[in-house]
């Protein structure tokens, strides 16, 4: 799976303003529901039930927020580099700068999971996430996600 098939240039916000874990899933579910055409509040509680159950904030100022809505036809993703920092309740207590949503069709199942671990496969390669902070451009940030990892970083 390639993260261009669930990210489009049209789902990467460069510079997010929140000022709140809770604020940064509130935006990015409102550009969700732009690109779905699903309902705003439907994506913002999905994800909030989500992360009742455990945060999504994987450590090393990422998270990857994620869901499954019934109405969704598929796999799908938006990206956010956080302008700046906000506590997410991380695994490693760190603030958060880079948020990959990812909504899941209901039926989504495995590919679901395997789209969740290449989005953590791509977030754990140094070489992108530092390519993602340094830039401030939209279409350049979404280069670097999709871009293929070299088999040295992969592990």
């Amino acid at each position: 799976m390639d993260l261009s098939d669930l990210l489009g240039k049209d789902a990467v916000v460069s510079c997010l303003k929140a000022k709140s874990k809770k604020q940064a899933i509130q935006e990015l579910s409102g550009r969700a529901a732009e690109l779905t055409g699903l309902s705003e509040r439907e994506i913002f509680d999905t994800l909030l039930q989500r992360e009742r159950l455990g945060s999504t904030g994987v450590g090393h100022g990422i998270a990857i927020p994620h869901g499954k809505l019934t109405r969704l036809d598929r796999l799908m993703g938006i990206f956010a580099k956080l302008d700046k920092p906000v506590d997410f309740d991380a695994l490693d207590d760190e603030p958060v700068d880079l948020v990959f949503l990812l909504l899941a069709p209901e039926g989504a199942g495995a590919d679901h999971l395997k789209a969740l671990a290449r989005i953590a496969r791509q977030l754990r390669d140094s070489s992108v996430t530092q390519g993602i902070r340094a830039s401030s451009d939209a279409e350049q940030i979404f280069g670097y996600l999709t871009q293929p990892l070299a088999s040295s970083n992969a592990a």
